[in-house]
């Protein structure tokens, strides 16, 4: 068994977007509850609300892309404690899509993007 996962299979997209078919395994990422969408509208597969970056870190980070560089860094070092569900999102991985919800403003500039670029074995962007 490959223990390659094509990029393609682990897409990103804000809980305030419709869900779509191709979505495959959805899977919400963020500590608290996205504002406004229900569950049903939400239709999530699973909430892994422990692999998300802890209150304090968030708290810090504020979506401010001055921060951007070191919460990568404090992210992957938080994310160390949570082996058992990164293997799992790998397993999922490998055998489909799975779209890692989240509900930041920026898409470029949170948690997902972070934690999509740790499975897929990928350095920090500059």
């Amino acid at each position: 068994m490959s223990t390659t996962i094509p990029a393609d299979n682990i897409r990103l997209k804000r809980a305030y977007e419709k869900p779509a078919d191709t979505d495959g395994v959805r899977i919400l990422v963020d500590r608290l509850w996205p504002r406004g969408v229900s569950k049903e509208a939400a239709a999530l597969d699973q909430w892994m609300k422990d692999i998300a970056p802890s209150s304090a870190l968030r708290k810090w980070f504020g979506h401010d892309p001055a921060r951007w560089p070191e919460f990568q860094q404090r992210y992957e070092v938080e994310l160390r404690d949570h082996s058992e569900q990164l293997a799992e999102l790998r397993a999922a991985a490998r055998k489909g899509p799975i779209t890692l919800v989240y509900s930041a403003h920026d898409e470029q500039h949170n948690d997902a993007v972070v934690l999509r670029r740790l499975l897929l074995g990928r350095k920090p962007a500059a």
